[in-house]
C-alpha cells in the first residue's frame, strides 16, 4: 500500500506494516483524514495505540506525515477501495465530517465502503461517525434527513448503533480538527455523531477517545 512522508511517496507491505504495529494496544484508522490533524492529536495523546490516517489526497498531508511520532502513519487510498494490508487490524474507525465522495458512499450505502470497512475491521471493531450539516446541504440533505438515511443504511449492513447525538457550536470548537473549528464558525455550527459496533461483533465495549 502507498504511503506519505513529506514529499515521499513510499510502498509498505504487510511485513512492514507489522513491524511498525507491533505491541500497539490499538489501531485506530482515521478515514478521510484531511490534513491529518485529528490522526496527529490522537497518536499523540495515547502512545501505546497506533493510529492511521487515510486520504486520498497527498498534498493536504505533506505537513502531518513529516511527524516523528512511531505510532502515526497515513496512507493515500480513496473509502471505496482499502488496502488489503489493513484488513482485520483495525480496532477503532473515525470519519468526521465526510463530504464528497465518501458521504456519497455513506448515503448510497456503497458497497465498496461499507465491505471495505467490514473487512479491515478486528473482532473488536467499533467507530464513531460525525456528520456536519453543511456537507449535507451540500449534498442535498437535511442534517437530520442525511444522518437518518445513513443511520438506516448502516443498521441495514447489520450495524449496531447507538443514538445520535448533536454537536453544538461549543463542541465543535472543542473538537481537534481544522474542519470542526471551521464548522463552529460558520453558516450551520451543528453536527450529529454516531457510535457504531460493526456486525462482525457481539456485545462490544466502545472505548472513549481523546478529543482534548
Amino acid at each position: 500500500m502507498e504511503t506519505i512522508q513529506g514529499k515521499m511517496s513510499l510502498d509498505m507491505d504487510l511485513n512492514k506494516l507489522q513491524e511498525r504495529l507491533a505491541n500497539s494496544n490499538r489501531i485506530i484508522l482515521d478515514l478521510g483524514t484531511g490534513d491529518g490533524k485529528f490522526a496527529f492529536h490522537l497518536a499523540d495523546k495515547v502512545p501505546d495505540d497506533f493510529v492511521i490516517g487515510v486520504d486520498s489526497c497527498r498534498e493536504n498531508l505533506r505537513e502531518q506525515s513529516r511527524s516523528k511520532l512511531k505510532n502515526l502513519l497515513f496512507v493515500i487510498a480513496s473509502a471505496q477501495n482499502l488496502p488489503c494490508e489493513l484488513n482485520g487490524l483495525i480496532s477503532h474507525i473515525t470519519i468526521n465530517f465526510p463530504w464528497g465522495s465518501l458521504l456519497e458512499s455513506l448515503l448510497t450505502s456503497d458497497s465498496r465502503l461499507i465491505c471495505g470497512l467490514q473487512s479491515i475491521s478486528s473482532s473488536i471493531a467499533s467507530a464513531d461517525i460525525r456528520l456536519n450539516g453543511g456537507a449535507l446541504t451540500e449534498a442535498g440533505w437535511t442534517l437530520e434527513d442525511g444522518a437518518e438515511q445513513i443511520h438506516h443504511n448502516l443498521l441495514q449492513a447489520g450495524w449496531q448503533i447507538n443514538t445520535p447525538c448533536f454537536m453544538d457550536a461549543y463542541a465543535l470548537r472543542t473538537f481537534p480538527t481544522t474542519w470542526a473549528r471551521r464548522l463552529a464558525y460558520g453558516r450551520d455550527p451543528r453536527a450529529i455523531t454516531m457510535r457504531v459496533a460493526l456486525p462482525i461483533q457481539q456485545n462490544v465495549n466502545i472505548v472513549d477517545i481523546p478529543l482534548k
